[in-house]
């Protein structure tokens, strides 16, 4: 081999490891969301076969399981982006990864409920680390970090989805509870494993920085009260207020502790940054129209028509997995979603992206809100959701992302994550008080189902919250106006 020859074969091996290490590092971020939305997904199919196998006398007690992911997760969305700023994004991702692992074998050995909603405690606060790629695909790619954070982010969750409700459903038919834990819990500790071995190990991004141990208790505590209030209101009834207006009260004596704090949580002040409030409020309501979206679908689907009387009769009488593979478009649209919004809303074009995202989600929900009785409605109706919701998760996470630096980048997703759990514990509360409103027996059991009217009212009041995305906008817009014309004035 020439001298020439030597060089030119250094110079490509210089110029792959960027290549190499870079299509390593978007492969396990999409590793962590796809993982940690299929856990979330994957529960749904499973509830009927969870109340039976461990003789559960109520679809209440079922439902703690989603409190208890939701729990977890909100306390994680809170912590572990944060941690990454001040720890490093390895430690973080491994401390995420593992703590999935150990939610998934702990109910494996124990096989009983109190297991069971120990483990998904833990899974919910170690799902967060779907927020993580955020920070270290910022932190080592450069410029292009934001926006093929936020794509990896956007895609890999529809992904995920679908491949927990499909998968979810294949569990159902061919394997145990505890298999399936045992074969989650060996995925988790593969994906620790990648984590350690391929997420570099960089200095801290604020080596100086705490976290600060009594604001993340208090700010875990008061977010936790809502979640609790919202998920839990049909099974609590008045009572649910007490936490609710306890979390709404400590919420704001929190913000206003936080302003003055120096070791914060999250930085207030971020959320005065032009449209980064607005960018989360709306990143909330696309999340509860996706919820929202879900859970009707789910339901509606898997209704028995021939199990109900003739007067009541609905549903298509699907399985689980069935289900899931409905959901397939709105896998497709929110990749299209997602790559397509990149570059106007980095070109300051946010505003008007919120606003095409929830028109197309409106228009969507429109559609199935009049059409929900066949299967091609459905297919129909996921693929424009993917899409509208895909816009809007892309354009929400790259502003409040692009408001914040980088050294911040960990506490900016952290900020919009929060958001985006207590949206989808919105729209899930929503529905759910919808679809309780009017119940229908199911002859020979002692079961009730919602009737068929209220599925076309939650996909109506679904609609509802995808045009508030558009008021949210506006009035974001005026007040931006208007603070422009006193500073001239």
């Amino acid at each position: 081999m020439t001298e020439t020859e030597r060089a030119a074969g250094a110079a490509r091996d210089v110029n792959a490891r960027p290549a190499a290490k870079r299509a390593v590092l978007i492969a396990i971020g999409a590793l962590l969301v796809t993982l940690t939305n299929a856990v979330i997904f994957v529960l749904p199919p499973l509830l009927p076969v969870i109340q039976e196998q461990y003789g559960l006398a109520t679809v209440a007690e079922t439902t703690w399981l989603y409190t208890a992911l939701t729990l977890g997760g909100g306390a994680g969305f809170i912590l572990l982006p944060r941690l990454a700023d001040v720890y490093g994004d390895r430690n973080a991702s491994v401390v995420a990864s593992a703590l999935l692992t150990l939610g998934a074998l702990v109910p494996a050995v124990g096989d009983s409920y109190p297991t069971l909603l120990a483990g998904c405690v833990l899974m919910g606060f170690g799902g967060a680390a779907q927020l993580l790629p955020l920070g270290f695909l910022r932190r080592n790619l450069g410029e292009s970090g934001i926006t093929t954070g936020v794509a990896v982010l956007v895609i890999a969750t529809g992904l995920g989805i679908v491949v927990g409700m499909i998968g979810g459903g294949l569990i159902v038919e061919n394997l145990s509870l505890q298999r399936f834990f045992i074969v989650l819990t060996a995925a988790a500790a593969a994906t620790t494993i990648a984590s350690f071995a391929a997420i570099p190990h960089t200095p801290p991004a604020e080596p100086s920085g705490r976290v600060g141990a009594v604001g993340t208790v208090w700010m875990i505590a008061w977010v936790a009260a809502i979640l609790v209030a919202l998920t839990q209101g049909l099974t609590w009834g008045n009572a649910a207020l007490i936490p609710l207006v306890v979390g709404i009260v400590g919420g704001i004596a929190w913000v206003r502790v936080e302003r003055r704090s120096s070791a914060a949580v999250f930085d207030v002040a971020l959320l005065k940054t032009p449209f980064v409030t607005a960018a989360c409020l709306c990143i909330a309501l696309f999340a509860a129209v996706n919820s929202a979206f879900l859970l009707l679908l789910s339901t509606y689907t898997q209704i028995i028509p021939e199990a109900l009387r003739p007067e009541d009769t609905y549903g298509l009488g699907l399985s689980a997995l069935q289900t899931g593979w409905l959901m397939v478009p709105f896998a497709v649209t929110f990749l299209i979603g997602g790559a397509a919004v990149d570059r106007p809303v980095a070109n300051g074009h946010g505003a008007p992206v919120f606003v095409l995202g929830a028109l197309i989600s409106a228009a969507g929900l429109a559609w199935l809100a009049l059409a929900h009785d066949q299967q091609w409605h459905y297919l129909v109706g996921a693929a424009v959701m993917g899409l509208g919701c895909s816009i809007g998760y892309a354009a929400g996470f790259t502003m409040v992302q692009m408001a914040a630096p980088e050294e911040k980048a960990g506490m900016a997703a952290g900020i919009a994550g929060t958001f985006m759990a207590v949206g989808f514990a919105i729209g899930t509360a929503l529905v759910s008080a919808d679809l309780s409103a009017s119940l229908v027996p199911v002859p020979g059991t002692h079961l009730e189902v919602a009737a068929k009217s209220l599925y076309g009212t939650g996909y109506w009041l679904s609609g509802v919250l995808a045009l508030l995305v558009v008021v949210t906008v506006l009035i974001s817009r005026a007040r931006a106006g208007r603070r422009v014309g006193s500073a001239a004035a």
